[in-house]
């Protein structure tokens, strides 16, 4: 958890390091003329190679009355790049004797603009090449393509169990998720009973395991596993698999399905590749991605998938409890954990983030203040999931019947994530 090698070996690489890239820049400065400014590469790297920018602005310089303009002056101005990923290797300046400029900070604008243009320059190639690459493998992957829509079914995350929920009322949906815990809690265990009955249940894994939770998971699991028809679990890292393969062959379990979490991160095929190696199951597509990303994925036949398709996305899992003000359980702790109190952190807009304190182990989950709802069959997605925190039974259906219906909830409150933007 703690290296102070490997943090003084950090600091010591961020305070040195310097790494810019590389630019030539010409200046020609004359009299009744704009400014005029070349800028090219000087750099190694492949995205600058063919940079060569032309910039004339709207600046013309006058002849000096007093105090002419000098090279060194320029100079100094346009090195002062410490702000952007950029410096000037080479400034070459060609400057009319006894010009004027009325404001030196023409010459900031001058090159903030220049810098924007090969900032922009870098962008735009990145995201050409990307397209290109892109384009190359769906021709090369062609046969591995399904084009054909698939039959998607849906999945229900429980966050929360409520044990004044009446849950025989939820219909319509294949799979439920259900946190670690819960199975430890003999006071839930007719509610687990009830789900066993209608959904294929699934072992729902923190994102972060501490020894708490390992015991809790040895101690728990034979039993478990004997009283419900558990189908699988949702892991959360890749330590969890080796965690889980290590119980199987202990219990002599070899039939339970595996579910990579959103945690893992999944932006390509070659992800998919290795956990179907690993023996996974499904993977559920990251929420960072944007529409083409995930349009990409979902053209990959190696595994099934799971996109969330409704809930509020967890921004932070920390190994600190909020509450109580410390990294671990203590004997005057008031508890308020285990209360049924919903508590929010507040920024600087009035946005209320959810925060989800772990009554186990001293974990906190941050929520986004907005719940994302996207249309689910917009995608060709095996599985859609619905992750529910604070919502009634009444809600939770008036959910399924949406996400079925292929519809998604609008307003202030509800966000499509990361769809529409540039990843």
């Amino acid at each position: 958890m703690s290296s102070k090698k490997l943090n003084l070996l950090a600091q010591n690489s961020c305070s040195k390091e310097n790494k810019k890239v590389l630019l030539n820049c010409h200046i020609i400065i004359k009299e009744n003329k704009p400014i005029d400014i070349t800028v090219t590469s000087a750099s190694n790297i492949e995205l600058y190679k063919g940079l060569k920018l032309h910039y004339t602005s709207d600046i013309i310089p006058l002849k000096a009355k007093t105090r002419p303009m000098d090279k060194n002056t320029i100079i100094t101005q346009f090195s002062k790049t410490a702000s952007t990923p950029f410096a000037f290797k080479t400034l070459e300046i060609e400057l009319d004797h006894n010009i004027f400029i009325p404001k030196l900070s023409t010459l900031n604008d001058l090159r903030r603009t220049i810098l924007n243009m090969v900032e922009q320059y870098a962008i735009t190639t990145m995201k050409r090449r990307a397209s290109h690459i892109q384009a190359t493998k769906k021709l090369d992957n062609s046969s591995s393509i399904n084009t054909n829509m698939k039959k998607t079914k849906l999945s229900l995350l429980l966050n929360i169990l409520h044990k004044d929920f009446d849950y025989t009322q939820i219909h319509d949906i294949e799979n439920v998720y259900i946190p670690l815990k819960y199975f430890s809690m003999k006071d839930y265990q007719e509610i687990l009973h009830i789900l066993d009955d209608r959904f294929h249940v699934y072992i729902y894994m923190p994102t972060i395991i501490k020894s708490n939770y390992k015991n809790l998971l040895s101690s728990n699991i034979e039993n478990t596993l004997n009283n419900y028809h558990i189908k699988g679990f949702v892991i959360s890292n890749i330590c969890n698999i080796k965690l889980l393969k290590n119980l199987f062959v202990d219990l002599n379990k070899t039939s339970f399905e595996l579910i990579t979490n959103y945690t893992f991160n999944v932006y390509n095929t070659n992800t998919i590749k290795e956990l179907k190696h690993l023996g996974i199951s499904r993977y559920t597509i990251s929420p960072e991605l944007n529409r083409e990303m995930i349009h990409h994925l979902c053209g990959c036949n190696d595994l099934p998938n799971e996109l969330i398709v409704y809930g509020r996305t967890p921004l932070l899992n920390m190994n600190y409890c909020l509450l109580g003000e410390t990294d671990k359980c203590y004997p005057t702790c008031k508890q308020r954990c285990i209360t049924s109190n919903t508590y929010y952190l507040k920024d600087r807009l009035h946005m209320h983030f959810r925060i989800l304190p772990d009554n186990i182990q001293t974990v906190t989950t941050i929520f986004n203040s907005k719940i994302t709802s996207i249309y689910p069959k917009e995608f060709n997605i095996d599985y859609a999931r619905i992750d529910i925190l604070d919502e009634t039974i009444e809600e939770i259906n008036e959910i399924i019947h949406r996400v079925h219906n292929n519809q998604r909830f609008e307003g202030k409150h509800y966000t499509n994530g990361n769809l529409n933007r540039d990843i």
